[in-house]
């Protein structure tokens, strides 16, 4: 018997959620939640996106993402949001083209940490993110991330050249094994200086200590006057459960690792099944 995805059918009436309080904010993370595997969004729940603003429901981006890897979703949905990237340490007014919120590391930070990672693995890849510019010593993508498949470097310079700046973001790219060690090595005095976010194998994220999803999430909401509990957040990485957390509602997608299913109230389909748009209808926030 072939198995019916729940996102595939139409939730009914009786089987939905109640809530206690409205849903006026729709934090969604876009990696292994919004878009499926093949990173894009399903029709269904673009559809169910574009008619939120018309129930009074902002839909904010909350993403790992620098800006210009967003901006094609953005457009797709017709947004005109705040956006989070950068796992907080940005905050977009894509409209406008102007930068709400901006908490990057010092560079000289960066450069130690650098440093002390080709120390043990004089091959790791470095990407260094400032504001929407990428800033690299070596283009090289036997390991990359979406963004490095989409784009290119907007500068190839030795570390000098751009380490003496504030960054935004530091990637440290590579086989996995070194890439544990690296994470193991680093979660020593640099761990009180820094965020380090692992939602992949063979990458590290690595940004202010200050930086986090909730905190970037808190900021938007208060912009657009909606307290906390009429939030919804929908995630799958760990970096995500700060903001679902912080929500009145939190979702997480089938697929998504357990920590964030610990702190979701609610498990959605994946998101190669419209896992989004099931959690829209099962809150009652599309038809």
């Amino acid at each position: 018997m072939r198995r019916e995805s729940v996102s595939k059918r139409r939730i009914p009436p009786q089987a939905r959620q109640a809530v206690e309080h409205p849903i006026r904010l729709l934090a969604v993370d876009l990696d292994g939640t919004l878009l499926n595997d093949a990173k894009r969004i399903g029709s269904r729940t673009a559809d169910a996106l574009a008619d939120l603003p018309g129930r009074g429901v902002k839909v904010i981006i909350a993403s790992a993402r620098p800006p210009r890897s967003v901006r094609h979703i953005y457009a797709q949905l017709g947004l005109d949001t705040w956006q989070i990237n950068y796992n907080g340490a940005l905050i977009c007014d894509e409209p406008a083209k102007r930068v709400i919120f901006h908490r990057p590391m010092l560079g000289s930070l960066v450069r130690q940490i650098i440093d002390r990672a080709r120390k043990q693995f004089p091959d790791i890849l470095v990407t260094c993110e400032v504001l929407d510019r990428w800033f690299t010593d070596r283009f090289d993508q036997t390991y990359t991330t979406e963004t490095g498949r989409l784009f290119k470097p907007d500068v190839i310079a030795p570390l000098d050249q751009f380490c003496a700046q504030p960054i935004t973001k530091l990637l440290l790219l590579g086989d996995s094994a070194a890439v544990t060690a690296l994470e193991a090595m680093l979660a020593g005095t640099e761990d009180e200086q820094v965020t380090i976010v692992r939602t992949d194998p063979q990458l590290l994220q690595i940004m202010d200590k200050h930086v986090g999803k909730a905190a970037a999430l808190q900021m938007v909401a208060e912009h657009y006057q909606v307290p906390p509990q009429e939030i919804m957040s929908i995630g799958d990485a760990p970096n995500d459960v700060g903001m679902l957390q912080l929500a009145g509602v939190a979702v997480a997608m089938d697929n998504a690792h357990d920590i964030v299913k610990s702190a979701a109230h609610w498990v959605a389909p994946s998101n190669n099944e419209e896992g989004v748009r099931a959690a829209l209808e099962h809150y009652g926030l599309c038809d």
